[in-house]
């Protein structure tokens, strides 16, 4: 009776293992929304000020601001809103459009925005960073910020790489941009087409030092730009 009994312990063990490993591994990959919905939780404002004694924490003009789910930056002065909490080996997933505003220095310019990971070092106009940009008709490309490199086909790149297809949508529509980031790797995404990608993501322009972490960005660079369902999956 013994000898049966542990032979089925021996039998049902692996099996519950194993459904306890998937359960594990379901809980690990699940969307974790980045932005509530509701305020800025979560979220830390950097601008710069046309007032050289401004407080770049405070943003009295509201240029980010939350309303009706959504995350409104009204680009009228180059700032940032980045997250608190670092992050590595993710798939990040947020949807854009753009407003209908625009300022100067860019009020003749196509509209700019972005999204800059792995930013590492102290909050500026711009943090250490890689950038997937979001601009009028260049949605994808790859900008190295203030130092960093990567290597694109075939090649160190220290300063900018266009984007292999174009996937965006007429203005006033909602766009999808998946990053995708593992190692010092990373895939841009969007709505679906996999316009970008790169290895070897390296803080310096020499690929001596690999970016594989870091806080992630948002831009307000003199349009008006709408945000929303930002959420981001660990793929560790």
């Amino acid at each position: 009776m013994r000898i049966a009994s542990s032979l089925r312990l021996a039998i049902l063990a692996p099996a519950f293992l194993l459904l306890l490993a998937a359960t594990t591994h379901a809980q690990e990959a699940k969307e974790t929304p980045l932005f509530n919905g509701k305020d800025l939780a979560g979220w830390t404002i950097f601008i710069r000020h046309p007032e050289k004694d401004a407080d770049p924490r405070s943003d009295p003009n509201g240029i980010f601001k939350v309303k009706d789910g959504v995350i409104h930056v009204s680009g009228q002065h180059f700032g940032c809103l980045t997250t608190e909490k670092d992050y590595e080996d993710y798939h990040l997933k947020l949807e854009f459009k753009w407003g209908d505003k625009k300022w100067p220095p860019r009020e003749k310019a196509v509209r700019d925005s972005g999204i800059l990971y792995h930013c590492i070092g102290p909050d500026k106009v711009w943090t250490k960073s890689v950038e997937c940009q979001i601009q009028e008709h260049d949605c994808g490309d790859f900008y190295m910020v203030d130092g960093t490199s990567a290597v694109i086909g075939g090649k160190r790149e220290p300063r900018y790489s266009k984007k292999l297809k174009d996937a965006e949508k007429p203005n006033g529509e909602w766009n999808t941009v998946e990053v995708i980031c593992k190692g010092d790797t990373v895939k841009h995404i969007v709505n679906g087409v996999l316009v970008a990608e790169a290895t070897g993501l390296s803080a310096d322009k020499d690929g001596k030092t690999p970016l594989t972490k870091g806080r992630i960005l948002l831009q307000s660079e003199g349009a008006e730009v709408f945000y929303r369902n930002v959420t981001i999956k660990s793929l560790k």
